[in-house]
């Protein structure tokens, strides 16, 4: 049974596209969900039209976002991470935390759309992609540097330690006497 496609759907085929697929599977699944309709019927000509409709408008969207890829591959972000003395971070960083670093500066990414190669287990400038729609792509610069906190809570407990101790010692003459 040939149908033509309403939306994209995995591994069939793209919205417009007419297939060829089981009567079973049209039946059962495309056609009770509006994922498809009969090309043989007399609205698919009305799909064809509001397809032009809906390409133009993809047009529009492409333009918008092939301009905000070229802003974003321009951008670099930082990231503070807890590192080790070799430049080693511990743990990894990941897509959530790029995508919420982008949310300030004015770009709603989601997640699913940030592309890291390999995890980020180091300090230093790293390439990630993120895709904005099939083919729009932009490269963005991770700039993960040593958290600043570290050092301090380390001092903290060095010092900590005395008063520590001086307070044990107290305990100690207090139960002595």
């Amino acid at each position: 049974m040939k149908v033509i496609l309403c939306e994209n759907v995995p591994n069939l085929g793209e919205m417009g596209t007419t297939v060829k697929v089981a009567p079973g599977y049209a039946r059962n699944f495309l056609l009770p969900r509006k994922l498809a309709v009969p090309a043989e019927s007399g609205s698919a000509k009305q799909i064809e039209h509001e397809m032009r409709i809906i390409k133009k408008r993809e047009e529009k969207v492409r333009a918008q976002l092939a301009e905000e890829a070229k802003k974003l591959g321009n951008i670099s972000i930082d990231i503070k991470a807890k590192a080790g003395e070799e430049g080693k971070i511990f743990g990894s960083v990941t897509n959530v935390q790029i995508a919420e670093a982008l949310k300030p500066l004015g770009y709603a990414v989601d997640r699913k759309s940030i592309h890291i190669e390999e995890p980020i287990r180091s300090l230093g400038a790293h390439k990630v992609s993120v895709k904005l729609m099939r083919g729009i792509e932009a490269i963005v610069t991770v700039n993960v540097l040593k958290d600043a906190e570290e050092v301090p809570a380390a001092e903290a407990v060095v010092e900590e330690a005395p008063v520590a101790a001086a307070e044990a010692a107290e305990v100690e003459e207090e139960a002595a006497e």
